[in-house]
């Protein structure tokens, strides 16, 4: 084995952790799986001899990487802040797919992804780096360009963020009877049923794809939710559960033909939340199989 060789080995011995790290800094698969790819192509241009710890030199570069498409992000951003879903992670509803696990852990729901995407860039790079992957402050600071002390300040302020955040309902029996009732009353036209299971607050968030170009992407308030399920009720009839992030959600394939994916965050048996991702582009990322019978 070349030296090439067995650099790429060792790369590929920390994709799968560098990815989730990528993941819950973007909230997005493809930009995770491009600042991966360049962390490949840093590495290998760079000298690493004198690196006694690969996975953390790593670590850090795909974290400078992604602070990096946050802060340009931010300053293209045209969309209201929080209109645009997190990538979601689609699974059967038998159980999640095992390359699926790792970029799940802790719990790592769109409804935390959204939070997290409402964080300044190095918030949310101290946040990820330390309370999800336990990175002493000591190497977060020169990232972000900070001391030890701040890093630590700027965890804390997201922490704070986070934890004031909507805690949804852990158990999936729950949770798959409020979505079926949601289903079953999108089908039938039942306005009143609709916000029987409606939070009055909810809050839907759609992709481009998903709603007519012009009208907005952003919904609040249960009778306007409930109206917009009835405007959708004939894709209903088609929609199957599965497991998104973790949770029972949805996905629409009108004869066999990925249509949409649906997300719901469910707290005290009300639907609290729900992330609608119809861009073909984006559902094209998906894995296909979770429609296979």
């Amino acid at each position: 084995m070349d030296e090439g060789e067995w650099l790429a080995e060792r790369f590929e011995a920390h994709r799968t952790h560098l990815r989730a790290v990528a993941y819950r800094m973007l909230g997005s698969l493809s930009e995770a799986d491009d600042a991966v790819q360049e962390a490949w192509l840093r590495l290998s241009r760079s000298d690493t001899s004198e690196v006694k710890n690969l996975g953390g030199w790593l670590t850090t570069v795909v974290a400078r990487v992604c602070l990096n498409m946050l802060h340009s992000r931010k300053s293209r951003r045209e969309e209201p802040l929080g209109a645009h879903p997190p990538d979601p992670i689609v699974s059967r509803e038998d159980g999640i797919d095992p390359e699926h696990q790792i970029l799940l852990a802790d719990s790592v729901g769109l409804a935390l992804l959204v939070v997290l995407d409402t964080l300044a860039p190095a918030e949310r790079l101290a946040f990820v780096l330390h309370d999800m992957f336990a990175v002493p402050f000591d190497e977060i600071a020169p990232i972000v360009g900070r001391s030890p002390a701040a890093a630590r300040q700027l965890a804390s302020r997201a922490r704070r963020r986070v934890q004031g955040a909507t805690v949804p309902d852990a158990d999936l029996t729950r949770q798959r009877h409020v979505v079926d009732a949601f289903l079953a009353a999108s089908r039938d036209g039942d306005f009143n049923a609709l916000l029987a299971v409606l939070d009055p607050d909810v809050v839907v968030r759609a992709d481009a794809g998903a709603v007519p170009r012009g009208a907005p992407r952003l919904l609040r308030g249960a009778a306007a939710v409930a109206e917009q399920a009835l405007a959708f009720s004939g894709r209903a009839r088609f929609a199957q559960p599965a497991l998104v992030n973790g949770a029972v959600g949805i996905v629409v394939a009108p004869h066999g033909r990925l249509f949409a994916v649906m997300a719901f965050t469910i707290t005290l048996g009300k639907i609290v939340e729900i992330d609608v991702l119809a861009d073909p582009e984006r559902l094209r990322q998906l894995d296909l199989a979770v429609l296979d019978d």
